[in-house]
């Protein structure tokens, strides 16, 4: 175990995981039957608002970047842990730009970053529910990023048949299998006013995190994948928490 940890740290493992991450992942991509459901609505606000906000769940992260890439320019936040540097490795193959830092590491100088990508209308990726959860719970920056710039927020998400479930994993990653039906889909535009109030904002929240889950939900449904609840940690998260 000790030695796994030591080579998951090493740069050099990393960027051989990333590769062959990236290359899994277009296998699965360009050999599932998609069905695109709203994508027009990502096309649309794209045209219109010359960038946008997305964001999609830690554990439906995998196949994400595929469909990302569509973007004229797009700058993904991208935590400095391990599972963020594999990530980073896989946006960085896909043609993604990776701004590093999350809301408990760097979080001055990735928003300012953030921000400027969206002045100059540049869209930006954003997993809200990472890096340690609880999974598939909307923080409070893509409703920052939104009220600031007023660019619109887009949540995505995906499913396809006879996926694994890591059931071990804090966020019940979907690891997707080639030669399957797949659905990808996006919620409706979310924009946020400059002077919404505080507690409007928490209402906004809830609300883009109900309607990302219900559609994840429903995907899962429809492909026959069991329901993955929301609100489990990281190990780590859950040892201090038994801690305190």
């Amino acid at each position: 175990m000790c030695l796994f940890k030591k080579i998951s740290k090493s740069p050099y493992a990393i960027r051989i995981a990333s590769f062959f991450c990236y290359w899994y992942v277009r296998f699965v991509a360009l050999t599932t039957r998609w069905e695109k459901r709203d994508i027009d609505v990502f096309y649309k606000n794209l045209k219109e608002h010359n960038a946008v906000i997305f964001i999609a769940w830690h554990g439906r992260i995998a196949l994400a970047p595929y469909f990302w890439n569509q973007c004229s320019k797009l700058s993904a936040l991208v935590s400095p842990h391990r599972d963020g540097q594999l990530i980073a490795g896989l946006l960085k193959r896909f043609g993604i730009e990776n701004i590093s830092g999350s809301t408990n590491e760097n979080p001055r100088a990735s928003a300012v970053r953030l921000l400027r990508e969206l002045k100059n209308n540049a869209s930006i990726a954003i997993i809200p529910d990472g890096p340690r959860g609880p999974s598939m719970t909307m923080s409070m920056s893509p409703i920052y990023y939104a009220k600031t710039t007023g660019k619109p927020i887009i949540g995505m998400t995906y499913s396809i048949a006879r996926s694994k479930i890591l059931g071990k994993s804090w966020d019940r990653m979907l690891l997707p299998l080639p030669f399957q039906k797949g659905i990808v889909a996006v919620t409706k535009p979310f924009f946020i006013e400059k002077n919404t109030p505080k507690e409007k904002l928490e209402e906004y929240r809830l609300q883009i995190e109900k309607e990302l889950n219900e559609l994840t939900w429903q995907l899962d449904n429809e492909l026959n994948l069991p329901k993955i609840e929301q609100g489990t940690l990281s190990a780590k998260l859950m040892k201090q928490q038994r801690k305190d």
